[in-house]
């Protein structure tokens, strides 16, 4: 970036989202009128571009394109529709509710997702207001699950660890409801909501964090507690990392500049991971926040939409910059970071009774599908469970679901239910399949360039021998598959990633931290499953034999020479 844009970070020409957005008057467009179009299931693209911000995509079948051009019909348009719940912490009611428009509107499947929220697909454009409706109706929200706003805000799922944890939660649900958006399009759209007309062009009364063209690109926030991390606090844009002392919540140290995404080919983007940069109080903890996205508001590039994430803007002028950027709004200084310790970023799984006195249960959900099958009966039951669960449902950062604050008299109960419909905490499968991670990827994510989320449990089938061959079963190894560049299972974290290229092909990554505290290097290129198994194979034996005590994978393969150790983005392509 020139030193003019570091000065002036928004004096370059705007790119034609940002002009998108400057048009919508605070989110609105011409959506009521293009929802109201009955000739086509499609909306045009400016609309879609406003549409996230709603928490939607317009998709398609890509399974049906061919076939359906040849019938001379449109595309099998259809929404996917992202639902917020801070923290991934929600009711029983609101699970059913889930369940209920899943059935009702959707393709009969919920999708967990890898930030804690849910996922509806095959939503038609007739039916989005109901599905809306319903959602808030049960005091969930879609708005701000996608778009150039802070998104839905990450926290440690797990009860049992602390007695702090609903405390951070609480924090977590306080960053999030401080960041959502003003603007009542949302409400005036989906829930008859009376119109507000607003003259004032500066926009101060409606958004007075984003402004009225919101931020150059989407912002991420976790918090993690550890010694977990399951919530990949490193990914986020802006991270807590809850400090504990004498089992009391002392505040946390907060890490800026994560993000996940890159282009194929384009060795200016890059996956990064965030710094620690000081230490705040549980009460400074929102202030941080806002401050943080201002910054970004007024210095992220909004020119170039592949340059525009904070990670960028912080790689571009340096974590001291920031530092004293951030000061100079708070008007007081972060204290020095304080010692913490992560051990891993998976979940613990089955049975395990909290610092309350409830128990709780976390199931092993096969990239966060939750849908029947032959063999085992998942939404049916745990719609039969959210009827009887008095507790709640905490969706984890990893794609599986926790049955949460389960009284000791509603356990058997709970129990029963859970062998009925044959559900599991994943102990039959290998340690590498319970680590796994997809996205969605075909046939619906227009981005996709390969199978993920259809492919992987496929591959591991495959690659699940060799392990038991070297022994390793039960050895936990991080591994996770998406379907294109853009980081949604946040694969260059994974000691094994596979990242789709083409129908078939895949980049193979290897190295990244068992922890989530370094970044992996690309290991092949454009390569299928015969050579993804020849690859695996000799190295699953090498580790076997030669791995020091206490050896992760990630650690040996980069002690092996397999690839180099990568502690920065910047250092991801050389």
């Amino acid at each position: 970036m020139s030193e003019n844009n570091l000065l002036s970070p928004n004096s370059a020409p705007h790119s034609d989202v940002e002009e998108i957005k400057r048009r919508t008057n605070y989110l609105r467009g011409s959506l009521a009128d293009t929802l109201a179009d009955t000739i086509t299931g499609s909306i045009p693209e400016d609309d879609n571009r406003l549409m996230k911000f709603h928490g939607s995509y317009m998709q398609d079948d890509r399974d049906l394109r061919n076939e359906r051009s040849k019938q001379k019909l449109e595309p099998a348009y259809q929404f996917m529709l992202r639902v917020r719940a801070a923290g991934g912490v929600v009711t029983p009611d609101q699970w059913l509710m889930m369940d209920r428009v899943a059935q009702k509107y959707g393709s009969g499947t919920i999708r967990l997702t890898t930030r804690q929220s849910f996922q509806l697909h095959g939503v038609i454009k007739w039916n989005l207001k109901s599905t809306i409706r319903e959602v808030n109706d049960a005091m969930l929200s879609t708005l701000a699950a996608c778009g150039d706003v802070n998104r839905n805000v990450m926290c440690n799922p797990n009860p049992h660890q602390s007695e702090v944890h609903a405390e951070a939660y609480e924090w977590a649900c306080r960053i999030s409801n401080h960041l959502d958006p003003h603007t009542r399009a949302y409400h005036e759209l989906w829930l008859d909501g009376e119109k507000i007309v607003d003259s004032r062009e500066d926009g101060a009364e409606q958004e007075p964090i984003y402004g009225h063209v919101y931020l150059p690109r989407k912002f991420k926030i976790g918090m993690a507690i550890p010694p977990s991390n399951d919530i990949d606090v490193y990914s986020q844009d802006l991270g807590y990392i809850a400090i504990v002392e004498d089992g009391k919540l002392k505040g946390f140290n907060v890490t800026v500049g994560g993000g996940m995404g890159m282009t194929h080919g384009d060795t200016k983007t890059y996956p990064q991971i965030s710094q620690v940069i000081g230490f705040c109080t549980p009460e400074q903890a929102v202030d941080v926040a806002e401050k943080t996205v201002t910054i970004q508001r007024d210095y992220g590039d909004r020119s170039v939409r592949k340059h525009a994430r904070f990670k960028y803007t912080i790689d571009d002028r340096g974590i001291d910059w920031f530092v004293g950027e951030l000061t100079n709004r708070l008007g007081w200084k972060l204290e020095e970071a304080r010692p913490f310790r992560f051990d891993d970023n998976g979940d613990r799984y089955g049975w395990v009774k909290g610092a309350n006195g409830k128990w709780h249960f976390t199931m092993f959900i096969q990239n966060g599908r939750i849908q029947d099958d032959d063999q085992v009966k998942l939404m049916t039951g745990l719609r039969e469970i959210a009827k009887q669960h008095t507790g709640d449902f905490r969706l984890t950062g990893n794609q599986n679901l926790i049955i949460g604050n389960v009284s000791a008299q509603k356990k058997k109960k709970i129990e029963e239910l859970i062998k009925a419909y044959g559900l599991t905490d994943g102990a039959s499968y290998s340690a590498l399949r319970r680590n796994s991670m997809a996205c969605v990827a075909f046939p619906t994510c227009g981005l996709a360039m390969a199978e993920s989320e259809r492919y992987l449990p496929e591959l591991l089938t495959k690659i699940e021998p060799m392990l038991d061959s070297a022994g390793l079963r039960d050895e936990n190894i991080v591994i996770r598959m998406t379907g294109c560049p853009n980081g949604c299972a946040r694969p260059t974290l994974a000691e094994i990633a596979f990242i789709g290229k083409a129908p078939g092909k895949y980049n193979m990554y290897l190295g990244g931290g068992f922890s989530g505290n370094r970044l992996n290097k690309l290991y092949k290129e454009n390569i299928g499953e015969t050579e993804i198994l020849d690859s695996l194979q000799p190295m699953f034996e090498r580790y076997a034999n030669e791995r020091r005590d206490d050896e992760r994978f990630g650690d040996f393969v980069i002690r092996a020479g397999y690839v180099k150790e990568v502690r920065s983005g910047l250092d991801f392509h050389s």
